[in-house]
């Protein structure tokens, strides 16, 4: 898994050295706001952070991929982490779909870092790993991040409940495939 970059980000998969960064990011309750059921607990302590982190990298050698951290290229600063993982489901009625996720320090938000990851992360999910298709959800009210998903090409499908929390679905064929 080659680490690779962005107009603005550096890509690459999540370290132990990412569990400061990955604390801040789980533990912000501007974060938090839109996941409700869909995005875990919070950490207690840099211990459960870490935790996190090794069950990232098991996805990477059970899957070969999951979500990596994203750095500022001109600082090296953690901003957040973004990346397609396997899930098994079910989820929506769905198994065994890739889903592309992003979640940044909310410093980052509003200066088009989301979408960045989000479009890197889906040419690569289409062009280097030739997924036949990638999903994504999120909270219905998440007008953020529903733009993000919208703006680089998934089609809203339709709306669920999972864990209590009202999702959009939404999703891309890879053009090259079909």
């Amino acid at each position: 898994m080659q680490p690779f970059s962005t107009e603005r980000l550096l890509l690459r998969p999540l370290l132990a050295t990412d569990v400061r960064g990955m604390f801040a990011l789980d533990r912000d309750p501007a974060v938090h706001r839109y996941l409700g059921g869909i995005g875990g607990p919070r950490p207690a302590s840099l211990a459960d952070s870490q935790a996190t982190i090794q069950f990232i990298q098991a996805q990477y050698v059970a899957n070969g991929i999951g979500r990596w951290a994203v750095l500022e290229q001109a600082t090296g600063a953690f901003m957040g982490w973004a990346g397609l993982k396997l899930v098994p489901g079910p989820v929506n009625d769905q198994r065994d779909f890739y889903d592309l996720g992003y979640r940044f320090l909310p410093r980052y938000w509003g200066q088009g870092y989301g979408y960045e990851a989000a479009r890197a992360w889906l040419a690569y999910g289409f062009e280097s790993l030739a997924l036949p298709r990638v999903c994504a959800y999120a909270d219905v009210h998440n007008t953020g991040s529903r733009r993000i998903l919208e703006k680089i090409g998934l089609q809203l499908g339709n709306t669920f409940v999972e864990n209590g929390t009202a999702c959009a679905w939404y999703e891309a064929r890879n053009p090259v495939l079909t």
